[in-house]
């Protein structure tokens, strides 16, 4: 979870809670039953129905939709998710909880794999015309990484691209400028993408060339790179995102990052 989006949650689902009440005299905290729902059943009969919690807990939240609020593995507590970020919110929406949930007989992270789950999710929705992609389609493994022209550690990583693909890693970019919009490497982002060879030109800005190029649309790919590598749950830059969703913060040598693709040996279960 994002340090940024829990206390946004929290100052929200406060405001929400507060705002029926202005400056009026303290009241009890408890509050009266939910009227339940009734509509006729066969033969006449009435049946309640209980309201989605969901609706509930995304008025208390604003921002948030019914959709985003799923039931979690601990009963009376949802997961709420805003791309990779994760937290859980008790079923009246007057607690949130901000951490990883272990399932302790099998010593998963559940949270972490919902994360991974939602980074595919969104990644999926591109393709690779819409990446600058060093590899053959056919490589043995494809990671995505999301890089900045002016990154130091970004560079190094593109500078050893031809030993990545050899090994059989194809590494599809996407731009993270992590200055912002409006800047300096905000700008060079727009130039290698409104090249026509992209390939050439951003392996000649991360070499410091200036790439100069025809105008044209670049300004709403960066933006849509930039902003899901904030939903992705990014922290800096290289971010690579290993096949599985697991996003790996900075720069890994080809040695390193073949092994961490490669298949794990399993421990033989104990007799």
């Amino acid at each position: 979870m994002t340090r940024k989006l829990l206390p946004t949650l929290v100052l929200a689902a406060a405001a929400s809670l507060l705002a029926p009440f202005g400056n009026a005299p303290a009241q009890s905290t408890v509050a009266p039953p939910a009227k339940a729902a009734v509509k006729p059943a066969a033969g006449g009969l009435a049946l309640a129905t209980r309201p989605d919690p969901r609706a509930e807990l995304a008025k208390r939240m604003p921002g948030s939709k019914p959709e985003d609020f799923r039931p979690s593995p601990i009963e009376g507590l949802y997961e709420y998710a805003h791309g990779a970020d994760i937290a859980y919110v008790s079923a009246d929406g007057r607690h949130i909880i901000d951490g990883d949930l272990f399932d302790l007989s099998s010593a998963a992270n559940l949270t972490e794999q919902r994360r991974r789950e939602a980074r595919l999710a969104m990644i999926g929705k591109l393709s690779d015309a819409d990446m600058v992609v060093f590899g053959p389609r056919n490589a043995r493994y494809t990671v995505t990484v999301f890089t900045d022209v002016d990154c130091t550690y970004c560079r190094k990583l593109h500078s050893e691209i031809a030993q990545y693909n050899e090994l059989g890693i194809r590494v599809r970019y996407l731009f993270y400028p992590r200055t912002g919009p409006d800047t300096e490497s905000w700008k060079k982002a727009e130039a290698v993408w409104c090249s026509r060879d992209r390939n050439d030109a951003l392996t000649r800005a991360k070499k410091g060339e200036v790439v100069k190029s025809t105008k044209c649309d670049a300004d709403a790919v960066v933006r849509r790179d930039y902003q899901l590598g904030q939903d992705s749950g990014l922290r800096g830059t290289p971010a690579i995102v290993m096949p599985d969703g697991e996003m790996l913060a900075g720069y890994l040598p080809p040695a390193m990052l073949i092994k961490r693709l490669q298949p794990q040996p399993t421990a033989p279960a104990a007799r």
